[in-house]
């Protein structure tokens, strides 16, 4: 029983590590002149829109939308592949 309290001690403590480096992972995504940054956490860090985007409003919107998208997978990409890391390891199954 103390050997799975120090286990799940460990994968505590990895869980938080990995929060850290996903805060601090910035994935970028472009789609026709629109390039959004979030961190691995999903959270927005930038958004930037060129010039011919804002000329066509649906487009813009299309962009944005899509922009997005892309950066979340990409995030929950990373994120499931650091989860793989650490749950592997600990005799859990993989996600």
């Amino acid at each position: 029983m103390f050997e799975k309290a120090k286990d799940l001690y460990k994968l505590q403590k990895q869980a938080k590590e990995i929060k850290k480096k996903l805060k601090a992972t910035h994935i970028e995504a472009e789609e026709n002149g629109v390039i959004v940054v979030v961190n691995g956490e999903q959270e927005v860090q930038s958004v930037q829109i060129n010039d011919e985007a804002l000329e066509n409003k649906k487009k813009l919107e299309n962009s944005l939308e899509k922009a997005f998208n892309k950066a979340i997978k990409k995030s929950q990409q990373i994120g499931a592949d650091l989860m793989k890391d650490v749950m592997g390891p600990m005799g859990f199954p993989s996600m």
